[in-house]
């Protein structure tokens, strides 16, 4: 060892010590019990265990642990277990260590959560989709069982997250996009909503940086007038909240990179026409914590003597929290700009349970005992549900789970009364099955406020429900296309899947009474020619379609099995060739080294890769290679919606990919248009098209109402420049509202 080698290590042991007495200060602050010893010994043990290991930025493996010890302790306000687990969180997985060892020395609780973190290793997923499906099983059970685990979970994420720049560019892809599927709608649901807002910005940044810079110097160039907007409109409420005698604190929210953005993606719009980027939060010490939410309405009460409210836009979280604990009252007032700004009304105990979440929520809950925390235990009751049904298919699974994660809650009503919360946009029939799987199975519709409606109904809160059922169930696959709770979910695809299961059994026996009678064989081959003929996907389709009635076993059946010449031998297979054709041309790649980036150019498009159809991406666009079953490569979007859950369930088969084109091919493109249905408003906008950006129209659909025309223009295009230059030529027209590329 030279003497760099000598003085680096030197630095490295003083960094290690600084960052684990930095964490036993901020422990030190917090208010639970003090087990300093414990957290040490922790400490002394995961330095000996991860001795010599580093990371992928070259810094010790200890330091890694640290950081989550520190997250764990300082931003989700958790105590001695749960730091101490965050510090040996890695030791089973990656020494030789066991989770009997840490029991031996640290006692069951602690072993029980690192056992917990070492079944979830290594990312929510692992390489095949089955098993993806076992691992977030796994994850979500241990977070119905000991909540601690998903806590650690993230706060490990969130570190690795803030790490990211060290790995390559689809690593990095691939752990974005899992982030923000699945790790960030937990923090979420869990209450950790800085954490949440976090882990979307990380993986914004790592996913879009050209966007999330572009966004973040926008944001810093606007700051200004911001920061006097904010003034005026504070001042007088400070004076009136003085007035009161009231102790407080006012501070300035700003929206997250992300977070405006997503909005401009859901909206179509600039940003520019963000309008909402800065909000009001009030925090303040209640005289009597019983007089808490009584406060948070002399407020508001207060702050209408000097603003307008917006009547539509009052939202009551401190009488009925929203499911994650959050509780505060949101309003928005009318600014003397004229500029509307949402104030957030909270109590100190309300700002620390929204900003720790479930770790604060529970805190709480043991001091009070009028506490309201049913709908978070309510939640993981729910996920309990759903994970005794099993889902065969990971991606349906994640995204039956997801259905759960981010809603916004509205509250009906039983016809006795009693008060239900249920997920916005939610039917008559996910209220049925809310209440009991039987109630779901056997719904025939429902009574609405005394009026009868059909189970897809969509509730409204304040609605009072009658579920009216038969007495025999009849559950039907097109229940899943206005479903929107997870639980009705499951619960139908379960209900499904046993009956599947009786039609198969009732196919088989007439497929083998058929067999039987024609003299001939059950033998594989000859089943794998009767789904063919009847271009079904397999033998359970097969036996299911016999089983239903849809397929009935006859002559063309036996000529087929005994080789008849009226038989078109090539009408076996025309199925699976029309499946086949639009990926037939297209280069398969036996081996490739995911690590490398594609390029993609005029040259290989066509040929050497497939464009998703679910997104359309073209040239400009930030996009991802999928090397899929059929070992092809197929470009998406990276914020396309399958590609996100692609990301999440075969994240090990991401490729970072770049255009390199050159205005050669050209590639069809949706814009949607709205604006003023003037006079010859057509015959404008195909003038700017056509005559002066010689663009070719493929297709257009066009309507008018009321005066207002709305259209969409598929227009022939070489790239994203193109598709710009057209909607800033396009919004120069006076009659024009918006325009926006779909997708």
């Amino acid at each position: 060892m030279d003497k760099y080698d000598e003085i680096k290590n030197i630095d490295e042991e003083a960094a290690i010590n600084a960052a684990f007495q930095e964490l036993v200060e901020i422990y030190l602050a917090s208010q639970h019990r003090k087990k300093v010893e414990l957290i040490t010994k922790a400490f002394n043990f995961a330095r000996q265990a991860h001795k010599g290991v580093r990371r992928h930025s070259g810094e010790p493996y200890i330091m890694h642990p640290l950081a989550v010890a520190r997250i764990v302790c300082k931003e989700i306000g958790m105590g001695s277990t749960s730091i101490c687990a965050a510090l040996l969180h890695d030791v089973v997985e990656d020494t030789d260590y066991t989770v009997e060892d840490i029991r031996n020395l640290f006692g069951d609780k602690i072993a029980s959560i690192v056992d917990g973190l070492t079944k979830i290793s290594g990312g929510v997923f692992g390489t095949h989709a089955s098993e993806q499906a076992e691992n977030f099983k796994k994850l979500l059970l241990t977070m119905s069982e000991d909540i601690r685990v998903i806590l650690i979970k993230i706060a490990d994420r969130l570190h690795n997250m803030r790490t990211l720049e060290f790995l390559q560019t689809n690593k990095q892809y691939k752990i974005a996009g899992e982030t923000l599927y699945i790790y960030a709608p937990i923090a979420y649901r869990l209450g950790l909503s800085r954490i949440k807002t976090e882990l979307e910005n990380l993986s914004f940044k790592y996913e879009y940086p050209e966007e999330y810079a572009r966004i973040e110097k926008k944001i810093e160039k606007t700051q200004n007038e911001r920061d006097i907007l904010y003034n005026e409109f504070t001042q007088p409420i400070c004076e009136q909240l003085d007035a009161m005698g009231l102790k407080y604190n006012i501070i300035g929210r700003v929206k997250s990179p992300y977070s405006i953005w997503n909005k401009m993606q859901k909206k179509h719009v600039a940003f520019e026409d963000i309008f909402d980027i800065l909000a009001v939060r009030i925090i303040f010490t209640p005289r009597e914590d019983k007089d808490e939410n009584n406060e948070c309405f002399n407020i508001y009460i207060a702050l209408t003597k000097l603003y307008n409210a917006h009547p539509d836009r009052l939202r009551d979280w401190v009488n009925k929290p929203r499911a994650n604990g959050y509780k505060a009252l949101h309003a928005t007032f009318m600014s003397r700009r004229g500029e509307w700004i949402e104030v957030q009304i909270r109590s100190e105990k309300m700002n620390e349970v929204a900003e720790k979440g479930i770790a604060a929520h529970w805190k709480y809950k043991s001091e009070d005992s009028n506490s309201n925390d049913d709908q978070l235990e309510n939640w993981l009751h729910t996920i309990k549900e759903i994970l005794d049904d099993p889902q065969p298919n990971a991606l349906d699974f994640l995204d039956t789970i997801k259905l759960n994660l981010y809603a916004t809650e509205i509250f009906v009503f039983t016809p006795k009364g009693e008060i239900k919360t249920m997920p916005q946009n939610c039917t008559a029939l996910d209220l049925a099955y809310s209440i009991h799987t039987f109630l779901g199975n056997h719904c025939i519709g429902a009574k609405v406020n005394h009026k009868l409606v059909p189970m897809s109904h969509q509730l409204q809160s304040g609605d009072q429900v009658e579920i009216l059922t038969s007495n025999s169930p009849r559950v039907d696959a097109s229940w899943l296309s206005f479903v929107t709770t997870a639980k009705a979910r499951a619960k139908i695809q379960a209900a499904l899947r046993r009956q599947q299961r009786i039609l198969q059994r009732d196919g088989e026996e007439k497929l083998n009474q058929f067999l039987e009678k024609e003299g001939l064989s059950n033998y594989l081959g000859n089943i794998e020619k009767l789904w063919k003929l009847h271009k079904l996907n397999d033998r359970d389709e097969l036996l299911a379609a016999i089983g239903k009635g849809t397929v009935v076993l006859g002559n063309d059946d036996k000529d087929a099995l005994l080789g008849n010449k009226k038989f078109s031998f090539q009408s076996l297979f025309s199925f699976n060739k029309e499946k086949k054709k639009e990926k037939k041309e297209v280069q398969r790649y036996d081996g490739i080294d995911l690590k490398q980036s594609i390029s993609l150019t005029d040259d290989n498009i066509k040929n050497n890769y497939i464009i998703a159809d679910c997104c359309h991406p073209i040239p400009g666009d930030d996009v991802l290679g999928y090397y899929d079953e059929e070992k092809h490569i197929v470009i998406h979007k990276r914020n396309c919606p399958t590609a996100n859950a692609l990301k999440s369930s075969h994240g090990d088969r991401i490729l970072a990919a770049t255009w390199d084109t050159h205005k050669e091919l050209y590639f069809v493109v949706p814009v949607h248009i709205t604006g003023i249905d003037n006079i010859g408003v057509i015959h404008e906008i195909t003038a700017v098209i056509y005559t002066q950006l010689n663009v070719n129209i493929q297709k257009m659909n066009y309507e008018s109402n009321n005066g207002i025309f709305k259209g969409t223009f598929w227009l022939n295009v070489h790239d994203v420049q193109d598709v710009k230059k057209i909607c800033e030529n396009l919004k120069k027209l006076s009659c024009i509202k918006t325009v926006a590329r779909i997708g």
